[in-house]
C-alpha cells in the first residue's frame, strides 16, 4: 500500500478519535526531561509502534550541554494548620515546579510566597513552571487559590529525588527503499499539557502505526525526546546518521481549533518547506507559513549552523500565541479530535509529496505527443476534471526536461500536487515519461 491508498481509505473521525484517546491515556503522567514519567509514557507508545528505548547517563557531555541528574517525584503538597492539603500534587502534577528538590519543612506564609507561582491574568488556571538547571523548589497554583491563603504556618512537603540516572528517549525507524530519511520529532517531556505537546507525541505514534504497512521510498525516523537537551543529545550521539536526513518536521501544538501553521527550516526553501506550504495552500482552509527564527521547539537544534538540516515545524496555533499555553487550561477540552485528524492528514499529504516528488524526462519532447490515441483524455477523473487533468499532463510534458520536479511543476501550474502526481503516473504508464535519477 502507498500513501495515496492510505489517504483514500482513511476515516478522519476514527483517526482523530484514536489520537485523542492516546492523549487521554498518557495525560495524567508526571513527565519531565528525565525520569519514570517519560519511561511510563514510552511504554504506552510501544503498544502502537515497536519503539526502541535509549538511555544516556547523567553527566554525559553532549556538545556544550551535560545530561542532567534524573528527577522523579512521588508526592508533594502544602498543608495548612488544620492539616488540609491545600496544594496537592495528586490533584494536578502542574502544582509542583518540575525538578523541585525534596523538602519537608514548616514555614510562614511570607516565606512560602517566595516559592509560589500564579497567573493573575487567568486567576483560575495553574501555570507550568520548571527549574531544570538550578536546584530549587516551588509550587504552582491558581491566583484565586493564592489570594485565599491565610497568614499562618504551612507544612511544605516534596517527596522527590534528584540523583545520577539517565535521560530516556524513544526512537522508531520505519525502513523504506532507501536509507535517506525523513525525521519526525516531538518532545515528550511535558506533564499534563495536551496541545503542548501530547498532541505531537500521540499524533506521531499514530502516524507510525498507520505507516507501518506502507511501501515507502524514504525511511522515516520518529523521535520521542525531551525538549532541547534531548535533540542535542540525539544529534551528538548520531552524527554519523545526520547526513541521511533529507527532510524533517517537528510536530507540536496540533490539536487546538486554530489554523495550521508551518515554520520554515533555516534554509527557507527546502523541499520540506515547499511541500508543507503547498499542502496548506491547497487545504481549502486558513493557514500561515512563517519564516525560521532561532527560538521555539527542537527545529532550532536541527537547524543550528553546524547541521543546518531541512527541518521545519508543523503546528496549529504556535506556542505562546494561545492563552492556555503552559497552563492547566491546556487540557483535554482544548484539543479536538477533528483538529488532530486534520493535522494527521496534512502530515500524510506532506509525506505524499516527498514520496512522489521526482524529476522526469519527456520521451517525446519534439512537439506534443498525441494523447487521444493513447487513451489519456478523460482517463484520470470524471468529466468535470477532464480539463484539469489535460492541463496537468500538458504542464508535465512541457516541463519534464530532467531539471524540474513534480512539485516545481505543481507550483508553476498552480495545481494540487495530487493532480500532477496522478497525471505523471498516467503518462509514465503510457511510456511518455522516464525518471531522471541523476
Amino acid at each position: 500500500m502507498k500513501i495515496d491508498d492510505l489517504l483514500s481509505s482513511i476515516e478522519p473521525e476514527a483517526v482523530g478519535r484514536d489520537i485523542y484517546q492516546l492523549i487521554k491515556e498518557i495525560y495524567p503522567f508526571g513527565r519531565s526531561i528525565t525520569g519514570d514519567g517519560v519511561r511510563r509514557t514510552l511504554d504506552i507508545l510501544k503498544q502502537y509502534i515497536p519503539l526502541e528505548i535509549h538511555e544516556i547517563p547523567s553527566g554525559t557531555e553532549v556538545f556544550d550541554w551535560t545530561i542532567p541528574k534524573e528527577w522523579n517525584i512521588k508526592d508533594a503538597c502544602v498543608k495548612n494548620s488544620r492539616g488540609e492539603r491545600i496544594i496537592d500534587f495528586q490533584t494536578s502534577n502542574l502544582h509542583v515546579v518540575s525538578y523541585s528538590i525534596p523538602i519537608n519543612r514548616i514555614m510562614s506564609l511570607e516565606k512560602l510566597k517566595q516559592h509560589l507561582h500564579t497567573l493573575p491574568d487567568h486567576p483560575d488556571w495553574i501555570p507550568y513552571r520548571t527549574s531544570y538547571y538550578k536546584e530549587t523548589w516551588g509550587f504552582c497554583l491558581s491566583h484565586n487559590q493564592f489570594l485565599n491563603l491565610e497568614d499562618e504556618q504551612y507544612e511544605v512537603f516534596i517527596d522527590s529525588s534528584l540523583k545520577e540516572g539517565h535521560l530516556t528517549y524513544g526512537e522508531y525507524c520505519l525502513q523504506g527503499e532507501t536509507s535517506d530519511e525523513v525525521l519526525i520529532s516531538c518532545h515528550s517531556c511535558h506533564p499534563s499539557l495536551c496541545n503542548d505537546n501530547l498532541s505531537g507525541v500521540a499524533l506521531s505514534a499514530i502516524l507510525g502505526k498507520y505507516m507501518k504497512a506502507l511501501s515507502l521510498r524514504y525511511s522515516y525516523r520518529f523521535l520521542f525526546i525531551p525538549g532541547t537537551v534531548g535533540s542535542i543529545a540525539w544529534l551528538y550521539t548520531n552524527e554519523n546518521r545526520v547526513p541521511r536526513i533529507k527532510h524533517g518536521m517537528v510536530l507540536a501544538c496540533l490539536g487546538d481549533r486554530g489554523k495550521s501553521t508551518y515554520k520554515r527550516s533555516r534554509r527557507g526553501n527546502a523541499e520540506i518547506d515547499r511541500a508543507a506550504a503547498h499542502v496548506l495552500k491547497h487545504s481549502r482552509s486558513d493557514y500561515e507559513v512563517v519564516d525560521f527564527i532561532p527560538y521555539g521547539y527542537d527545529e532550532r537544534q536541527y537547524c543550528s549552523p553546524g547541521f543546518n538540516l531541512p527541518v521545519g515545524c508543523l503546528m496549529r496555533t504556535p506556542h505562546g500565541r494561545y492563552p492556555e499555553y503552559h497552563t492547566s487550561a491546556d487540557n483535554l477540552d482544548l484539543v479536538r479530535p477533528e483538529s488532530l485528524a486534520d493535522s494527521f492528514l496534512k502530515c500524510l499529504k506532506i509525506f505524499q509529496i516527498l514520496e512522489g516528488n521526482r524529476k522526469y524526462r519527456n520521451r517525446n519532447p519534439r512537439c506534443e505527443p498525441q494523447l487521444g490515441k493513447r487513451g489519456l483524455y478523460g482517463a484520470l477523473g470524471g468529466q468535470q476534471d477532464a480539463v484539469a487533468d489535460q492541463m496537468a499532463m500538458l504542464w508535465i510534458l512541457n516541463l519534464s526536461d530532467g531539471s524540474h520536479t513534480l512539485l516545481d511543476i505543481a507550483y508553476r501550474a498552480n495545481m494540487d500536487f495530487r493532480t500532477i502526481l496522478a497525471a505523471a503516473d498516467a503518462l509514465r504508464d503510457k511510456g511518455l515519461l522516464e525518471e531522471n535519477k541523476e
